[in-house]
């Protein structure tokens, strides 16, 4: 090994750029101590240097003496670099690359490639010469298509394309063999090459966030595939024979143009389905009979009408979400499943549900649900019971004052509560006066507004701590919050948000709670963890896949932990 190095050096010759000093004059400088470690441990890290190019020393580090070789011929056993480890790993993310040297066959024992969040727009031939190649990660770049050499790496188990600009992928992908992991989303893909069939070893494959209008029924050779991403395509079904994957374990369909649940009678070892942000009308009852090991069902912002008494067959069930859809009633066996923990059905027209009492969690809702049990109470299919409260005499509004005197009127009815008839004949027409004088109420009837936005002029009130924007309808984290230094909490739940800024909230160094529960975070950014002020960080009602329900479950410390281990070094 020694006499091969040797070999190789000498072979190098000296004009190959062993040094900074060698090379190109405006070579990015990369210090001789991390080529050092380098040599030792067989890893180098230059992400986040500013690199518009990679030196040529780097790609020759295991070819050519090294400098301080040159200058010291007495070596302790740590120096003997003849002796040292090939590059395995190498890490070039967060730079500012353009593109890569063909000189990277001249680090043939390369494992691990990272050239993430750079600025290529192709990738050289010579990559097909790293034989020992097992991740290869070029997401984030510009890139418009993938090299066929790519195809001839034997070993590659882990291939992230992601967040680039493809609208193909080779034909011939299907010949890696070896591939475990595949992330092709966020690109501009209309077709799955047919030879993904031959991925038979693959566990995790992401196709979401593309332009896809069909899965091909190939798809369901993928006898290894534990996790299946096609959120935000355009899929209006999903193939029958995809019911075969008997290991999918999760299964994402968000935010494409289903009408119904897919049919998956084989996939007994399904944990997790996302379909939320479909067109999904009718949930068939045979349909969830199969799916008796679900721990997550995810449908909201569906056009769901009913939930059929078949649900309750789901006892594993832990997460349920059917906010935002058309449903009316409830099945009352609903509050049986033994291990729900988060139920979410805001949004809905429910008839038998106060609204006050949806705000209070899952589990005061199951208790109310099991309680209209033992009552024997009237089944999801009848008409509630006619009370004081929801007498036609009674509930009858003044449609003339609202819209001409913006006057809401309900007084004199020795009413408990506010019937939601009344709220629901002011629509959206403005109310300046509300009389709910000479009743009985015991609270003021909590409303949701449609707010989605704050006015810049809030960046005035530098002492207020505390902000509720709870039920509105924000799309995103309103950036004057942001600037308001004085913030403790910052309530945000049951909106529509679908980011954060974890760089801008670590500045509200005295915010201790923060809670963005039943939004659209698709994912939870790392950095967040860096926000070791926070106490309380409530995130569950979320279509993001990781942290996983049983990490949140741990509570905030454990959470912020979590995100910080997942922060690239």
């Amino acid at each position: 090994m020694a006499a091969a190095r040797r070999a190789r050096a000498g072979g190098g010759g000296g004009g190959g750029g062993a040094g900074p000093g060698f090379g190109r004059a405006a070579e990015p400088a990369v210090p001789q101590g991390l080529l050092r470690l380098a040599r030792r441990s067989g890893q180098l890290n230059l992400a986040g240097r500013g690199l518009t190019h990679v030196p040529e020393h780097v790609w020759r580090i295991n070819l050519d003496t090294p400098e301080e070789a040159q200058q010291n011929l007495s070596f302790g056993a740590a120096d003997r670099w003849w002796e040292q480890t090939d590059l395995t790993k190498l890490i070039l993310a967060s730079n500012k690359l353009q593109s890569l040297s063909e000189d990277v066959q001249l680090l043939p024992a390369l494992t691990v490639l990272d050239v993430h969040d750079n600025q290529l727009t192709s990738l050289p031939s010579a990559l097909g010469q790293l034989e020992n190649l097992q991740k290869l990660d070029v997401s984030h770049n510009k890139l418009r298509s993938l090299p066929e050499e790519l195809l001839q790496l034997p070993r590659l188990r882990s291939l992230l394309v992601q967040h680039n600009e493809l609208s193909q992928l080779p034909e011939g992908l299907g010949q890696l063999l070896s591939l475990e992991e595949l992330d092709v989303s966020n690109n501009q893909l209309t077709a799955i090459p047919t030879s993904f069939a031959l991925l038979v070893n693959l566990v995790r494959l992401n196709l979401a966030c593309n332009q896809l209008k069909e899965l091909p029924a190939d798809l369901s050779a993928m006898k290894s595939l534990r996790q299946l991403d096609c959120t935000k395509n355009y899929l209006e079904t999903v193939p029958p024979k995809l019911a075969t994957m008997a290991s999918l374990e999760q299964l994402y369909l968000r935010k494409n143009k289903l009408r119904s649940l897919p049919e998956l009678p084989s996939c007994k070892l399904l944990k997790e389905l996302h379909a939320g942000e479909n067109q999904i009308e009718i949930l068939n009852a045979e349909n969830l009979k199969q799916l008796n090991s679900l721990c997550v069902l995810e449908l909201r912002d569906n056009k769901i009408k009913a939930v059929p008494e078949e649900i309750t067959v789901l006892q594993k069930l832990e997460r349920l979400d059917l906010a935002n859809n058309d449903i009316s009633r409830l099945p009352y066996t609903l509050g049986n499943l033994p291990q729900l923990k988060f139920l979410a059905l805001e949004g809905n027209p429910l008839r038998t549900i106060r609204r006050d009492l949806l705000q209070k969690g899952t589990q005061e809702l199951l208790k109310y649900l099991r309680s209209k049990i033992q009552d024997d109470g009237p089944g999801p299919s009848e008409e509630p019971p006619v009370t004081a409260m929801t007498l036609p005499s009674q509930s009858k509004v003044n449609i003339h004052a609202i819209t001409t005197l913006k006057l809401l009127e309900y007084s004199d009815k020795q009413a408990a509560e506010i019937p939601e008839a009344v709220f629901d004949a002011v629509g959206a027409n403005p109310v300046a006066t509300v009389n709910f004088s000479k009743n009985q109420l015991r609270e003021i009837p909590p409303r949701n507004n449609v707010l989605t936005a704050l006015p810049e002029e809030m960046e005035a009130l530098k002492r207020l701590h505390t902000i509720n924007l709870a039920f509105n309808r924000f799309k995103v984290f309103p950036s004057v919050l942001y600037r308001l230094p004085a913030l403790e909490t910052i309530l945000l739940s049951n909106n529509q948000v679908g980011s954060i800024d974890p760089v801008q909230l670590k500045g509200l160094d005295k915010l201790g709670t923060l809670d963005l529960q039943n939004n659209d975070l698709l994912q939870v950014p790392p950095e967040l963890g860096n926000c070791e002020n926070l106490r309380s960080l409530l995130l569950e009602g979320n279509p993001f896949r990781t942290p996983r329900a049983a990490v949140l479950a741990k509570g905030t410390a454990a959470v912020l932990e979590y995100l910080r281990s997942r922060i690239p070094s």
